[in-house]
């Protein structure tokens, strides 16, 4: 497992991972994109993503940070 803040800014050049992933939304709103679904996201969202799934996050504001969770074997829980 690992634990890390992540802030992008301007754009999310995410690549799918290896490993299942949480964020939890720290500040900041915005689109996620998650797989081929798009939800609003704001402080105190919970985000989850398997492995392996495309997602990125988008039109996010200027003060957006998130914590990322990184979990479990490679390729996921499945």
């Amino acid at each position: 497992m690992s634990v890390e803040i992540y802030q992008p800014k301007g754009h999310d050049p995410q690549q799918p991972h290896l490993q299942d992933e949480i964020y939890v939304i720290q500040s900041g709103s915005g689109t996620f994109q998650n797989g081929t679904e798009q939800y609003p996201f704001g402080p105190g969202d919970f985000l989850f993503v398997p492995a392996g799934v495309e997602h990125h996050f988008l039109d996010f504001t200027d003060d957006f940070k998130t914590w990322v969770i990184f979990y479990g074997e490679a390729g996921g829980e499945g």
